[in-house]
């Protein structure tokens, strides 16, 4: 049997890390690989979050408010974590005003309660979104977006997340690395899944006519990022995330079909006026019944816009980010997921 000295050496040998949003989608498949580098985890959930992908019994629950500051620092203290991942938020809500309250101010509240307990930190890992970016770049030849480009959001969403990063730059003590992925897709994503659902019930709809670049990044691509930024990333550095591939905007759903078996369809492809009545009649109507809906004005400014080119290659030159899967294989693997699970 390991003796008690031996048992405290190898507790302490194990980094501890605490994931937010760790129910969701991004924060389920971090969690699996800080268990499967065998550190302390600890998910970070709500009374109501569903722990349906949270199985594993080397999990540590432990429930934060993240609306609430000094709520934060009642279920923290006492605590202690080498590493924090910040994956919570949401990205679509009924009101726009929620964005700011959630993804922004939610941010603000856990980051002032580490501070305030003066948690020994070695990195702080934001997961924020290529949608800070917004419509730029979009002259024909699309380039990459960079870094060195100025953010200018077009979405709610987009812009909460751009006020969060730009508070994480005001805080001087906080040991942060900022990931911006483009569009994540993978097994128990639900918004890309909503796009196989409509392709197996024989409809694709596309919107626009002019040509779309189109980048994506697989679920587990972006875990990686988050581990090699925990390793080795240089403190207040952002980093853009996509398989390293452009894509034409048809590319995702031919490669759902194929997966499907090649049932037969009725593309669409409508002008962006449509569009926008489609998606403001959702939005009037989610705010009517009180139910988040997937079309609404943030979505009517995501599907327009054209260009989602960035340029990866600091991701690859400092933290040696490597793109494993690429979206044939993605597809492939999530389709299956999603047959397997009965989703389809």
């Amino acid at each position: 049997m390991m003796n008690y000295e031996l048992f405290c050496t190898f507790v302490a040998m194990n980094p501890r890390i605490l994931i937010t949003g760790a129910s969701g989608f991004i924060g389920s498949f971090i969690v699996e690989e800080a268990l499967r580098r065998d550190f302390e985890t600890w998910a970070a959930i709500r009374r109501s979050s569903s722990k349906e992908f949270l199985q594993d019994e080397r999990i540590h629950f432990i429930e934060l408010n993240l609306s609430s500051e000094e709520q934060l620092k009642q279920q923290l203290q006492g605590m202690q974590f080498d590493y924090v991942v910040h994956a919570a938020g949401v990205t679509k809500c009924l009101h726009k005003e929620d964005f700011r309250r959630i993804n922004t101010e939610g941010t603000k509240n856990l980051v002032r309660a580490l501070l305030h307990l003066q948690m020994p930190l070695k990195r702080f890992v934001y997961i924020s979104s290529l949608s800070i970016m917004g419509a730029i770049r979009e002259a024909q030849p699309y380039r990459e977006i960079g870094e060195s480009d100025e953010a200018q959001p077009n979405t709610a969403y987009g812009q909460s997340k751009l006020e969060a990063e730009q508070w994480l730059d005001t805080q001087k003590n906080l040991p942060y690395i900022i990931l911006r992925p483009t569009g994540v897709y993978g097994p128990r994503e639900r918004d890309y899944f909503m796009m196989a659902k409509s392709i197996q019930s024989h409809i694709d709809f596309a919107v626009g006519f002019q040509q779309q670049d189109i980048t994506f990044v697989y679920v587990t691509d972006v875990v990686q990022a988050v581990f090699l930024a925990l390793e080795k990333g240089d403190i207040g550095r952002r980093y853009f995330l996509s398989d390293g591939e452009v894509y034409q905007s048809a590319a995702f759903s031919n490669l759902i079909r194929k997966e499907l078996g090649n049932p037969w369809w009725l593309r669409i492809t409508a002008p962006l006026w449509v569009l926008r009545i489609v998606t403001f009649c959702g939005e009037w109507l989610g705010r009517a019944t009180g139910k988040v809906t997937a079309l609404n004005n943030d979505k009517y400014n995501i599907m327009k816009q054209r260009n989602w080119r960035c340029d990866i290659i600091p991701a690859r030159r400092e933290l040696g980010y490597e793109p494993q899967v690429k979206l044939a294989e993605g597809v492939r693997r999530s389709i299956t997921w999603y047959k397997e699970n009965k989703w389809l």
